[in-house]
C-alpha cells in the first residue's frame, strides 16, 4: 500500500437515490469503475449556473404586454370602440420586446 500512485482518500456519502443516479450516468457512459468515474467527474466535470435575469425581464415585458392586449380587447368588447393611444401603448411595447430579444441574442452571439 506505501507504493500506491494515489495515496489519499477521500470520503463522502449519499442518499440511496443519488447511487441511483450515480449508477445511471456510469451506464450511460458505459464504465463500471466507479472510482475511475468520480474521480473523473471531481476533476474533469463542470458545473453550468445560467443567469435567468435577461430571461425574467423578457417574460416581464411579455406578461405586460399580454395584460395590456387583454385590457385593449375588453374594452373594445364592451364598447365597440378602440382608441389610438392604446395601439402606440401596444407597439412601444412591442418595442421593448424586440430590444430585449435582440439584446439577448447579440450577448449569446
Amino acid at each position: 500500500m506505501a507504493n500506491r500512485t494515489r495515496p489519499n482518500q477521500i470520503l463522502f456519502c449519499v442518499s440511496d437515490e443519488e447511487k441511483n443516479l450515480i449508477h445511471a450516468k456510469m451506464e450511460q457512459l458505459g464504465t463500471k469503475n466507479m472510482g475511475a468515474y468520480l474521480r473523473k467527474m471531481a476533476i474533469d466535470g463542470y458545473i453550468i449556473k445560467v443567469d435567468y435575469t435577461e430571461q425574467k425581464k423578457l417574460a416581464a415585458a411579455v406578461s405586460n404586454v399580454a395584460s395590456n392586449i387583454n385590457q385593449v380587447c375588453k374594452r373594445i368588447n364592451s364598447t365597440g370602440h378602440f382608441y389610438e393611444d392604446d395601439v402606440t401603448e401596444l407597439k412601444e411595447r412591442q418595442k421593448e420586446i424586440w430590444q430585449l430579444l435582440k439584446s439577448n441574442q447579440s450577448k449569446e452571439l
